[in-house]
C-alpha cells in the first residue's frame, strides 16, 4: 500500500465518483478503478458500493476513509517541515461574522500563543464568496452555514460546528418587540428585510421553508447583498424586521432586539469545512480550538441565557 492508493481512495470517496475523481487526480478512469480494487483486495473488504456513476462509501469504507485522510495529513505535515514550509504558513480562513461571534476572537488568540509562526488571514465573507473562494483552492477553512455548503463545496469535508436558532430581529420600538416569543403566524404580511440571493442564495428558500408549515409566505420589502450589518440599518430605516439567527445578537446595534419563535422553529447547523487533499495540519489545529471553544461556549450558556432575559 502507497500514499497515492491512499490519495485515490480518498478523493473517489469525497466526490461519489470514480470519473470525477479521475478528472481532478488527472487520471482516467480505468486505472484509477484498478488501483482502488488494489487497494480493496491488499485490505480484504470492499470499500465502496459501486452504482452507475456513483460510488458510495460502506461500512468498512467509512471508517477507513477518516484514517486514510489522517495518514495523509501527517505525511503532508512531514513534508512540509522537511522543506522549512511550517516557518512561513499562511493559514486562510473565510467565515461570516454571525455565524461566529463569541468564539472566533478567543479561538485567533489561542492559536496564536501556540503556533507563532503561523500567520492568521481572517476574511469575512458571504456564503456565495465562501463556495467561490474554496472551490478556486484559495481559502484553507471554512465556516459557513449546511444549506449553504450542501453541493456548492465537493472538495471540502464538512463537519458541523454548532447549532443556531432562528430569531426575529426588530427595532425596540416595533409593535412585536413587546412580545418574548413570536408565533410565526404573526409574520404574515409582515414587512420582512432579506439577504438577497446574489450573495446569500440559501436565504430566501430557507426563511420560506421555516415559514411555509404555518401558511406564511414571507413579504420581503427590501434584500441587502452586504451582509448583516447593511441589514440591520435597513431595518431601522423601514421599521421592519428580519428572521435571522441567534447568532447574530451580540453584534447588532442597541436600538434592535431578537425574539425567539413559538413554536421553536428548526436550527441551522453552521460547518467547518477543510479541503479533502492535502489539508494544512494547522487548519485541523484551528478548527480543534473552534470545536473546544465551542463546547466551552455550551457550558456557559445557562448563565449567559438568564443575564439575556433579565435585560429585556
Amino acid at each position: 500500500m502507497e500514499l497515492r492508493h491512499l490519495r485515490y481512495f480518498v478523493t473517489v470517496a469525497a466526490y461519489g465518483s470514480f470519473n470525477r475523481a479521475a478528472q481532478i487526480l488527472h487520471l482516467t478512469q480505468p486505472p484509477l478503478s484498478r488501483q482502488v480494487k488494489d487497494l480493496e483486495a491488499e485490505l480484504g473488504v470492499p470499500l465502496f458500493v459501486r452504482g452507475t456513476n456513483t460510488a458510495r462509501l460502506t461500512e468498512a469504507g467509512e471508517l477507513f476513509y477518516e484514517e486514510a485522510r489522517a495518514v495523509l495529513a501527517r505525511a503532508e505535515a512531514a513534508v512540509r517541515r522537511v522543506r522549512g514550509e511550517a516557518r512561513n504558513e499562511t493559514l486562510r480562513v473565510g467565515y461570516a461574522p454571525s455565524l461566529t461571534t463569541g468564539i472566533i476572537s478567543a479561538v485567533l488568540k489561542k492559536f496564536q500563543t501556540t503556533t507563532q509562526r503561523v500567520r492568521v488571514e481572517l476574511a469575512d465573507l458571504s456564503s456565495r464568496e465562501i463556495n467561490a473562494l474554496a472551490n478556486d483552492g484559495r481559502l484553507d477553512l471554512a465556516i459557513s452555514l449546511g444549506i449553504a455548503v450542501g453541493k456548492g463545496v465537493p472538495g471540502f469535508q464538512w463537519t458541523v460546528l454548532r447549532r443556531l436558532q432562528p430569531v426575529l430581529v426588530l427595532p425596540e420600538t416595533h409593535p412585536l418587540a413587546k412580545l418574548q416569543r413570536i408565533p410565526p403566524t404573526r409574520l404574515r404580511n409582515l414587512p420582512l428585510i432579506g439577504l438577497a440571493k446574489g450573495n446569500y442564495p440559501e436565504y430566501l428558500p430557507s426563511v420560506q421553508g421555516l415559514l411555509k408549515p404555518f401558511g406564511v409566505s414571507p413579504r420581503f420589502v427590501s434584500l441587502v447583498n452586504d451582509g448583516v450589518s447593511t441589514l440591520f440599518a435597513e431595518l431601522e430605516a423601514h421599521h421592519a424586521a428580519a428572521v435571522l439567527t441567534d447568532g447574530t445578537t451580540s453584534i447588532m446595534p442597541r436600538t434592535l432586539v431578537a425574539r425567539p419563535f413559538a413554536p421553536v422553529l428548526s436550527g441551522t447547523s453552521v460547518m467547518i469545512g477543510l479541503p479533502i487533499l492535502r489539508p494544512k495540519p494547522h487548519a485541523e489545529v484551528f478548527a480543534r480550538l473552534l470545536r473546544e471553544e465551542v463546547r466551552g461556549l455550551h457550558k456557559r450558556k445557562p448563565a449567559a441565557g438568564r443575564q439575556t432575559k433579565s435585560q429585556h
